[in-house]
C-alpha cells in the first residue's frame, strides 16, 4: 500500500504537532484502503465523550456487489489513541481554537495507521503566497532546463 496523502491539509493548514493512530474499521474496508480506495479531503477529528472520531474519510466499498446494502462511507469511524494524547488534544485544541486533520493513511506491520496533526488554519493572504513561491519556483526551473 502506498501512503495516502491529504495535500490539501498541508495547504489550508499550519501543522503544529503530529499524532499516530489507528482506526475502527471494517474488514472489507481495510482491504479497499490497502488497494488506496480512501479520500481525506474535507475530513477532520473531533473529541467527543473522551474518544476521538474521523468524520467525512470516504472509504470506497472494496466489491461493491459484496458490501452491506446500508453501509455508509462517509460513516464516523472512531480513532484508536492513548489516554494521555485524547486528554492532550482535547487541551490545546480548545485552548488555541486548533483543529485535528487528517495527514495521511498507511499500514505498519498489517494495520491501518492515520496520521493526524493538531492544525491552525491559514490565512488567504499566506495560501496566496504559497501559490507565489511555487509560480516563481516553478518558472525557475524551466528557465533552467531550457538554458541546456
Amino acid at each position: 500500500m502506498k501512503n495516502i496523502k491529504n495535500k490539501k491539509a498541508y495547504f489550508d493548514y499550519e501543522i503544529i504537532e503530529k499524532y499516530e493512530a489507528g482506526i475502527e474499521l471494517f474488514g472489507f474496508e481495510v482491504k479497499s484502503i490497502k488497494n488506496g480506495g480512501i479520500s481525506l479531503a474535507g475530513s477532520f477529528g473531533i473529541i467527543k465523550n473522551g474518544e476521538a472520531f474521523l468524520l467525512n474519510a470516504f472509504v470506497a466499498p472494496y466489491q461493491p456487489q459484496n458490501t452491506p446494502k446500508k453501509y455508509n462511507p462517509l460513516r464516523t469511524r472512531k480513532l484508536l489513541l492513548h489516554k494521555k494524547e485524547i486528554e492532550s488534544l482535547i487541551g490545546k485544541s480548545k485552548q488555541k481554537r486548533l483543529t485535528i486533520v487528517p495527514l495521511n493513511v498507511y499500514t505498519k506491520r498489517g494495520f491501518v495507521k492515520i496520521g493526524l496533526g493538531l492544525a491552525k488554519s491559514k490565512k488567504k493572504k499566506d495560501k496566496r503566497e504559497k501559490i507565489k513561491e511555487r509560480d516563481i519556483k516553478r518558472e525557475t526551473e524551466r528557465e533552467i532546463k531550457k538554458s541546456f
